[in-house]
């Protein structure tokens, strides 16, 4: 699972970091807020949706492995971020969801395997608490267009609908595999989605008959090759062979996030290091954007909710990254003459990362002022266009514009 695969990044790690502290040193000065969660290391941060300068935090002592959870809730006021409420929890905290029909009320991810709701008007104690998941709950995500239902995932291999209102679960929808993130559809009450450990995102339509298949309405095999028609690869044997033969093996996919403006569109990313833009009209087509650059696992993505091509990635390799899926550039000339060099590259065996793009995607920018794994972050709703959060193991929570890292 991923504790496996987090522990063994730990050495390797150890032995760079000496070469990553001496390249902060050369870094350009930006704007940026910054918030110490001591002594617990941050899982997940998300803005408020009806307060522009409320963020919550997910948390948990001694990197999420062992001890106890804390929920922060932030204010943005001018003398910086400051602490306004804080819970503790028996176990870590590893998402949280604010409750889109209540502006005072955060729902929490919790390691004991329980699914907690806090209003932050309140002292201490969750006003509601679910424990049905057999594992850790992994990832809580609120109804944008219903607004009266969250769902969760969980390492037993089951999501499940709740009803704030309601003390059981109100669906469980089995993908026998640890699933580490669900979200619902930002376009559609009944539609949600869902990335494992077996590699596949998976499409539920509740609106389907629940029959053998338990709604599930597809599953997407992430490692799939890109299908050749969505490249300019003019016939290229060697480029069809990279990519039908070179497809990647099967990953543990960490994170995914639907496109705010495309409802056809969903990012996914995970243990092979790209992010994977897939559109979900032709499932078998595979990805129609792929974005390399990432050193380590990508724990987690988000599309802009202001821009339709432009979305954040966070990585185990210590950065946050700015990309475009390429699909308001269009192909130029330069394009072309670059895609023509990984083509030969790739006919000399000299192919290398650059030459897993796809799409015409690229990255525009990373923010890499963090010192441990970027776990989580989340874009502002309010406001001028670019404002973000992101959180790691370095007890640190990070506001910043990526439009003044775009181009760095």
């Amino acid at each position: 699972m991923w504790k496996s695969h987090l522990s063994a990044l730990f050495h390797t790690f150890d032995n760079e970091r000496p070469d990553e502290r001496s390249k902060q040193q050369h870094q350009l000065s930006f704007t940026m807020l910054e918030f110490r969660t001591q002594g617990f290391n941050g899982y997940a941060v998300k803005y408020s949706p009806f307060v522009d300068s409320r963020i919550a935090v997910a948390s948990g002592a001694n990197f999420g492995l062992v001890g106890n959870g804390r929920l922060y809730i932030l204010g943005l006021t001018a003398k910086g971020i400051v602490a306004e409420k804080w819970f503790d929890t028996q176990d870590s905290l590893y998402d949280l969801a604010w409750a889109e029909s209540h502006e005072n009320q955060c729902v929490v991810a919790t390691g004991d395997g329980s699914i907690k709701l806090f209003d932050i008007t309140l002292d201490q104690f969750p006003v509601q608490s679910w424990q049905e998941h057999k594992r850790e709950v992994y990832a809580v995500h609120w109804n944008l267009v219903a607004k009266d239902t969250f769902c969760s995932s969980s390492w037993d291999g089951t999501i499940k609908i709740w009803s704030p209102h309601r003390a059981d679960s109100l669906v469980t929808l089995p993908t026998h595999s640890c699933t580490y993130s669900a979200s619902f559809s930002p376009h559609s009450p009944s539609i949600l989605s869902s990335v494992s450990s077996d590699s596949h995102l998976r499409l539920f339509d509740l609106r389907a008959p629940a029959s053998a298949a338990n709604h599930l309405t597809a599953s997407i095999p992430l490692h799939t090759a890109p299908n050749n028609k969505n490249y300019n690869n003019n016939g290229n044997s060697a480029f069809q062979q990279h990519h039908h033969h070179g497809a990647m093996p099967p990953s543990e996919a960490l994170t995914h996030d639907w496109n705010k403006y495309r409802p056809q569109l969903i990012a996914a990313a995970g243990v092979d290091r790209l992010v994977r833009v897939f559109d979900i009209r032709n499932p078998s087509q595979g990805p129609v954007a792929v974005l390399p650059g990432h050193g380590y696992a990508v724990r987690k993505v988000a599309w802009s909710p202001h821009l339709g091509d432009v979305l954040l990635s966070a990585s185990y390799d210590m950065t946050c990254r700015v990309w475009t899926d390429g699909s308001a550039l269009g192909v130029d000339g330069e394009q072309q003459q670059q895609q023509q060099q990984r083509l030969s590259e790739m006919s000399n065996g000299r192919a290398g990362a650059d030459s897993l793009a796809v799409g015409g995607g690229r990255e525009l920018g990373r923010m890499d002022r963090h010192r441990e794994f970027v776990m989580g972050l989340d874009w502002c709703l309010f406001g001028a266009e670019g404002w973000c959060a992101s959180v790691g193991w370095d007890e640190r929570l990070l506001v910043w514009d990526v439009r003044q890292v775009m181009g760095r």
